[in-house]
C-alpha cells in the first residue's frame, strides 16, 4: 500500500527492523507550503510502523529542527537507522542550519532505547574534511555535499562503517561525485577519510547504500540525468543506478554502473525482510511534471528483475 500523507508530503525514506515491527523513517514537509521546492528547507524526520511493509500506522516524528543557534537548526534531513551491540538505536541524519541559509551539510545523530523517544546524542558533528572533498564556497556547486549517511557494520576490519553522499576536489566541476567514508569503532566517534571512489561522471550520488544482495557486493545511488553530464544515455533513466563492488567498502565499478528501472521511483533503497526476500522501494517523485510526495508499495527485487540477472552481462551506459 502506497504510504502518503493528506497534510504532508513524505519523500526520502528508509527502514529498521526491531524484529516486532519495521519502522519507516522519512522526510515529510507540509503541502501548505504550496510549492514543493520550499519543501526541503522545512523537512523533518516523520515515522510510522507496520507488520507487514504495507499497513502503517503513523507516529509521532522522529526529529526535527533544533532550536536556533544549531548545526541543524533549519532542517533535518536524509540517513539510516541501526542498532548498537548493547542495544542502543542510532539515527545518523542530515542537518542544514539558518547560519549557512541551509547551504552546509552536516552529519549528526540521535540515540533511543525503543525507536520512538529520540534524544540528540553526544556524538561530534561530521563535516566534510577539506584535505579531500570540496567544500562551500569554491564555486563549483550550490551548496556543500555532505549528506544521507548510510551506517553498516564491516566483520572484515571490525569497524562500523558510513558511506556518504559527497564531492571531491578536483576534476569537472559538474561530475565530481564522490562515496564519502568515515569509520568508527564505537558509533559515537568518528574519523572522516578519503572518498571511497573517484569522479565518474555523476555530479551527485544521493541516498548511497552499499548492500551484500546474494554474496555480491552493490552500491545503489540515485542521480537525474540533468546532475550526470558525464554519462552517455542510451536510455532513458529514472535516476536510480546500481554498481558491482569487489566488497562492502569497494573498490565499485561505477564507469560501469547500470541505470536500475525502478518505474517513478527516486531514493530508492534496498531492504532485506525477515524471511530474507529483498524489496526496493522509494518515492514517486514526479508524474506530468507534479511532484507527488508519497512512498510506494516495496517492490521485491525478483519481480523487478523478472528473471533478468541484478547486473546484465553489458553492464556499461556510456
Amino acid at each position: 500500500m502506497t504510504f502518503r500523507l493528506p497534510d504532508h508530503w513524505v519523500w526520502d525514506s528508509w527502514l529498521a527492523d526491531d524484529g516486532a515491527q519495521y519502522h519507516l523513517f522519512f522526510l515529510r514537509a507540509s503541502r501548505a507550503l504550496i510549492d514543493p521546492h520550499r519543501r526541503h528547507f522545512r523537512a523533518s524526520i516523520g515515522h510510522a510502523v507496520s507488520d507487514d511493509l504495507e499497513e502503517w500506522t503513523l507516529l509521532p516524528d522522529a526529529l526535527v529542527a533544533a532550536d536556533a543557534p544549531a548545526w541543524d537548526d533549519l532542517a533535518t534531513w536524509t540517513g539510516c537507522t541501526v542498532r548498537g551491540p548493547d542495544g542502543t538505536w542510532h539515527l545518523f541524519y542530515t542537518g542544514v542550519s539558518r547560519a549557512e541559509n541551509g547551504l552546509q551539510q552536516r552529519i549528526g545523530s540521535a540515540v533511543s532505547k525503543d525507536l520512538i523517544t529520540w534524544t540528540r546524542s553526544e556524538m561530534p558533528v561530521l563535516e566534510a574534511d577539506p584535505r579531500w572533498y570540496e567544500k562551500l564556497g569554491e564555486g563549483t556547486w550550490a551548496d556543500e555535499a555532505w549528506r544521507d549517511p548510510f551506517v553498516f557494520f564491516d566483520e572484515d576490519s571490525q569497524l562500523w562503517q558510513m558511506v556518504i553522499s559527497a564531492r571531491g576536489c578536483e576534476g569537472d566541476p559538474d561530475q565530481r561525485a564522490v562515496v564519502g567514508h568515515a569509520v568508527s569503532a564505537d558509533l559515537t566517534h568518528w574519523s572522516v577519510r578519503p572518498p571511497l571512489s573517484e569522479p565518474a561522471g555523476f555530479g551527485e550520488m544521493e541516498v548511497i547504500q552499499s548492500r551484500d544482495v546474494d554474496d555480491e557486493a552493490v552500491l545503489l545511488f540515485s542521480c537525474l540525468p540533468d546532475r550526470a553530464p558525464g554519462i552517455d544515455f542510451h536510455t532513458s533513466s529514472t535516476g536510480t543506478w546500481i554498481a558491482r563492488g569487489r566488497s562492502l567498502v569497494g573498490p565499485w565499478d561505477l564507469t560501469g554502473s547500470t541505470s536500475f528501472f525502478v518505474p517513478g521511483i527516486y531514493a530508492a533503497q534496498l531492504f532485506r525482510k525477515r524471511d530474507g526476500e529483498w524489496v526496493v522501494f522509494g518515492f514517486q517523485n514526479s508524474v506530468d511534471g507534479r511532484f507527488v510526495g508519497e512512498i510506494a508499495s516495496p517492490v521485491p527485487l525478483t519481480e523487478l528483475l523478472a528473471g533478468r540477472a541484478l547486473f546484465p552481462a553489458i553492464t556499461s551506459s556510456h
